[in-house]
C-alpha cells in the first residue's frame, strides 16, 4: 500500500524517506497542523520546544485515530519549529524520530519558522496518512 523511496544518487536521508508512493484508490488523510494544546486549550511546555513536540505527537495520534489510521501510515509531514538554532530543531526532530513516525520512513520537511498561530506555540506538525481498510470481523 505505502512504497518507500530514496533515490540513489541523492545522499542518502537520515530518518525520512524523500518520497513515498500511494496506490490509487487508497483512501487518505489530511490532517491540519497538531498544536500543542490540551483539551481545554491551554498550551503545554510554555518556552519547551521538545515537551511542545511531545504534546504535538499526542493530539497527532488523536487526530490519526479520530480518522481510523495511526502514526505508522502517515507518508509526510512538514514539521515546523519556532527557531532559527539548528540545535533546536534537532531536539524536535528526536522526539518525531522516538514517537515511530520515521519508522516508516515517512517523507518529511524540518523548517524553522518566525512564529506560529497560537501565542507561545513553538512547534506544530501537518500531515498525510493512508487511512487502511478495517479487516472484516468474521
Amino acid at each position: 500500500m505505502i512504497r518507500r523511496v530514496n533515490a540513489p544518487g541523492l545522499f542518502p536521508p537520515p530518518a525520512y524517506a524523500h518520497a513515498s508512493v500511494v496506490e490509487a484508490g487508497t483512501r487518505l488523510a489530511f490532517l491540519a497542523g497538531s498544536v500543542p494544546l490540551d483539551a481545554h486549550g491551554g498550551i503545554v511546555g510554555p518556552g519547551d520546544p521538545v515537551r511542545q513536540a511531545e504534546q504535538v505527537i499526542g493530539n497527532l495520534r488523536e487526530q490519526l485515530d479520530a480518522v481510523g489510521s495511526d502514526l505508522a501510515h502517515v507518508v509526510v509531514t512538514e514539521v515546523y519549529v519556532v527557531s532559527t538554532e539548528p540545535a533546536v530543531l534537532s531536539a524536535v526532530w528526536d522526539v518525531v524520530e522516538a514517537s515511530g513516525l520515521s519508522a516508516g520512513p515517512h517523507s518529511s520537511t524540518l523548517v524553522g519558522v518566525a512564529c506560529l498561530g497560537y501565542p507561545g506555540q513553538l512547534v506544530e506538525i501537518t500531515a498525510t496518512a493512508v487511512v487502511p481498510e478495517r479487516q472484516k470481523q468474521r
